[in-house]
């Protein structure tokens, strides 16, 4: 099984999801007491935040690029980037790393709702996420139509609540009420076929049991593609 490197941090909220699905699931394909070679990376958050928030992407992806380079030092065969956000420097690190697979988040969750036969869905996640085109163009060239909030407030509502709740482990039944009524909308409005909560903490606070259309979990999905491509 080739060796997961996982840059997490991103938060630390979701990392320790991504550790323990990733070996739940090789264990799951490997039986017996196998479970993943993981070597971990978790960063400073706020270093991270500082770097979004002035929409800095050189030096976000200087900052990866060292990680990304300790991570394939240290014998990582194939990368994670631990968050949705992350992914607005995927194309640079993985064209200064052609030597390791970094697994696209989104593409990743794109395969798996055209499994789903679907075509038009929503987009939960960070305003960086959900309004730049590093993520949805990925979508698109799938021929997925991506739908996000259309209300400024409700996105920012969003990003203000995964910095300030989910990111410190802290799930409020009134911020999912909120979350299940933007998604609500966004069925109502734009005929969504399904919802990608696309933020790895959200997974924490919604679930398919709380909602008619599939929704579909990244941290999940990334995951399982890591350990899918490991065991090949």
């Amino acid at each position: 099984m080739k060796k997961i490197g996982l840059i997490g941090g991103t938060s630390w909220v979701s990392t320790i999801d991504y550790y323990r699905i990733i070996n739940e699931y090789a264990n799951q394909k490997r039986g017996g007491l196998h479970t993943a070679e993981i070597i971990l990376y978790s960063v400073n958050f706020h270093e991270f935040q500082s770097y979004l928030r002035n929409y800095d992407w050189d030096h976000l992806t200087i900052y990866f690029s060292e990680i990304t380079e300790k991570l394939i030092n240290a014998g990582a065969e194939i990368i994670l980037l631990g968050a949705n956000t992350a992914h607005v420097v995927y194309d640079p690190l993985q064209h200064q790393f052609p030597q390791v697979k970094i697994i696209h988040i989104a593409q990743a969750t794109g395969r798996q709702i055209l499994n789903h036969n679907l075509r038009k869905v929503g987009l939960l996640g960070t305003k960086f996420t959900m309004e730049l085109d590093f993520y949805r163009s990925k979508l698109e060239n799938m021929g997925i139509e991506v739908v996000v909030p259309s209300s400024q407030e409700e996105r920012e509502y969003i990003t203000y609540t995964l910095e300030n709740e989910l990111g410190r482990s802290i799930f409020k039944p009134e911020t999912q009420k909120e979350y299940l009524g933007i998604i609500q909308r966004l069925k109502d409005q734009h005929k969504i076929e399904g919802v990608i909560l696309g933020c790895t903490e959200i997974p924490l606070l919604i679930k398919q049991d709380d909602i008619d259309i599939p929704v579909f979990d990244t941290t999940k999905i990334h995951s399982l593609a890591a350990v899918d491509l490991a065991l090949e």
